[in-house]
């Protein structure tokens, strides 16, 4: 029975991963499709976006200008400088510009391959300009290529690529720049992670499972931290890939297993395990009647239960039990429409800063211009 419900739920990941992506598509909405696992923290497309207008409006030439003037240092064989590049970055606008940029940036690292320690990173920078004009193919292309081995020098480059390729389902593709990302020595992030378990979990194949597999052994051989979000895409693997136990195992792992997705995904472990009297209870302590008014009440997803009713099919009596807490949790609206695939794949909300105050008021509501209280600053 657990190997059918498995395999029944392998293909309602997939038919509703479809489904998702083409309601997204239908939309129109830039946004929507292209935001996906990396949060605006890490993206920070609006403060790129920001600073673009303020460099424009700060050039005493116009841009056409600017890119000629550029142009003939190139031509003439003249020093790129730092400012020259960082300028360029953020006054493109288009993709033949970008090829522009792609020809400067060939020319610095050359010229500036044995930058100091600390020195300014323009990895992200040109990364978050192809994501601007979603130029997938481009970043890709560019972190790569051997010729700009340590252009692209930090993590963060590498995860928004992915990210960019994991939204546009080039999964193959994604896991290619997690293995150059490997291959050049960079250090994986909690993001990096969470990525690369996404994208095993897409592709849900018994090479992806084993992959998964290893690199989450390996980060927790040495101690790194993994997000709560990656294991979660780890089990969501194991379990399409049959493997209960595994997935049991990466579950034990996750120090805080509040979040709907975890219970879920505890809920559908527990079915699968055959538990069903721990699945009852797990049930009936999440009914909203014995939840205070202030918590936030959880939801289960109607794939879940359909799946776990499955389960039961052989045992009546645990089977009216079951129907009768899932009747309750319906009427309290506990009972959503979401699939596992929807509650995984979701842009995670980036983390908001302790002291909102602090945050918002580094900037004068009088001038606009930037506070220089000392008090701002320690």
């Amino acid at each position: 029975m657990a190997v059918i419900v498995t395999r029944r739920l392998s293909v309602l990941f997939w038919n509703i991963r479809g489904c998702t992506f083409e309601r997204h598509k239908a939309r129109d909405c830039w946004r929507c499709v292209k935001r996906y696992l990396l949060s605006d923290n890490v993206i920070r497309l609006v403060e790129f976006q920001q600073k673009k207008v303020a460099i424009a409006n700060q050039m005493y030439i116009s841009r056409d200008q600017y890119f000629n003037s550029i142009e003939e240092k190139l031509k003439n064989n003249e020093l790129i400088l730092k400012d020259d590049l960082k300028r360029l970055l953020h006054l493109c606008q288009t993709p033949a510009e970008v090829e522009v940029a792609k020809n400067i940036i060939y020319r610095y690292h050359a010229e500036n391959r044995n930058m100091a320690f600390g020195e300014f990173k323009f990895g992200p920078l040109f990364i978050r300009l192809c994501y601007e004009l979603g130029l997938e193919d481009t970043a890709e292309e560019m972190v790569k290529d051997q010729k700009l081995k340590g252009f692209f020098s930090d993590s963060t480059s590498f995860n928004i690529v992915m990210d960019m390729l994991f939204m546009k389902e080039s999964y193959e593709r994604a896991l290619g720049v997690l293995l150059e990302m490997k291959n050049q020595g960079i250090k994986f992030s909690k993001d990096t992670y969470t990525l690369a378990f996404a994208v095993c979990y897409k592709m849900d194949t018994e090479e992806a499972h084993k992959i998964c597999s290893m690199l989450l052994e390996e980060s927790l051989a040495r101690g790194e931290f993994i997000a709560r979000h990656a294991f979660c895409f780890a089990i969501a693997l194991a379990i399409k890939q049959n493997d209960v136990v595994k997935a049991r195992s990466i579950y034990s792992h996750i120090m805080h297993t509040d979040s709907r997705i975890c219970l879920n995904l505890h809920v559908l472990l527990l079915a699968l395990s055959g538990a069903h009297q721990n699945l009852l209870s797990v049930l009936e302590k999440a009914v909203a009647d014995n939840v205070p008014k202030f918590v936030k009440k959880v939801d289960f997803s109607q794939e879940v239960v359909a799946l776990v009713r499955e389960t039961l099919e052989n045992n009546p009596e645990l089977r009216s039990q079951f129907e009768d807490v899932c009747e309750t949790l319906k009427k309290s609206g506990q009972i959503t429409a979401l699939s596992l695939d929807d509650m995984l794949c979701h842009t995670p909300n980036g983390k908001k800063p302790l002291n909102p105050l602090r945050d918002t008021r580094k900037i004068s509501r009088r001038t606009f211009k930037p506070l220089r209280s000392a008090l701002l600053s320690e």
